[in-house]
């Protein structure tokens, strides 16, 4: 399970920044906003999974 989230959470963050840069590519701050928030979410979400593998070794 705990490698679903993580490869979930590369996803996420790939995702962010594909959306991120074609939105700064055409200049809609909106998709880019998007893809800055996608990224962090994908971001927290890694960072989550991390600490999970910390406390469980």
């Amino acid at each position: 399970m705990a490698g679903n989230q993580k490869a979930k959470a590369k996803a996420e963050q790939a995702k962010g920044k594909a959306k991120e840069v074609a939105g700064r590519a055409v200049g809609n701050e909106r998709l880019e906003a998007e893809g800055r928030m996608e990224g962090a979410r994908g971001d927290a979400r890694q960072a989550k999974e991390k600490t999970k593998d910390t406390f469980k070794h």
